[in-house]
């Protein structure tokens, strides 16, 4: 995947990228390949009781510090959670602007289908702002309606671990059931028979451009 590089993923929330694509990334990485990693929303309004405003900024920065993404490479925003639709324009102005810095070769974003009004925004916005890019959406089981696995990466066993590592680093977000090392272990375990591998992660194809 160096060739695709610089690769620029587009998280809703803090996590949301390190759930569809942790582990592309961590291999993404390895490879040499210059990842930047965009997330639009702390989402410190759903943070339970007791934790400081600013636990999933810390939370994000530590996760993708494992996963091998640069400081410099980590973009966050503050536009508010579950109202990504009302900032719509705005959102599309940061994704141009990131586009005129990066100038990134492959997009990684939700999926289309996603029921999450915040991730159907950040897709849209994304082939909106992103013509003339490859584009890759991840899966959420847990928010997809349907999903169309276009694409398979196959990760090897290093890769996985970062990427439950890189998770676990969501300590606010251990009630979550979607991510639980169970659970994120069964979804690439299932890719990766699909693909005939041990692990992988699935993806739908918007445009490949080679």
């Amino acid at each position: 995947m160096k060739y695709l590089s610089p690769i620029l993923v587009l998280s809703p929330h803090t996590d949301d990228g390190e759930l569809g694509c942790g582990g592309l990334i961590s291999s993404c990485i390895d490879q040499g390949a210059d990842v930047y990693y965009a997330a639009f929303s702390n989402a410190h309004i759903s943070l339970p009781p007791g934790y400081p405003k600013d636990t999933l900024l810390k939370e994000v920065s530590a996760a993708t510090k494992i996963l091998g993404v640069p400081k410099k490479n980590l973009f966050l925003y503050d536009f508010p959670v579950r109202n990504f639709p009302e900032k719509r324009q705005e959102i599309l102005q940061q994704m141009i602007d990131l586009r005129r810095e990066i100038n990134p070769k492959l997009i990684l974003c939700p999926s289309l289908n996603d029921i999450h009004q915040d991730h159907q925004t950040i897709a849209q916005e994304a082939l909106r702002c992103f013509k003339r890019q490859s584009i890759l959406c991840y899966e959420e089981p847990w928010n997809n309606i349907a999903f169309s696995t276009d694409c398979f990466i196959s990760l090897d066993k290093s890769h996985l671990e970062k990427k439950i590592k890189a998770l676990e680093c969501y300590q606010s977000q251990k009630g979550r059931a979607y991510i639980n090392e169970n659970s994120i272990k069964s979804i690439a375990s299932t890719r990766g028979v699909q693909l005939g591998e041990e692990y992988a992660e699935a993806f739908e194809v918007i445009r490949w451009i080679i």
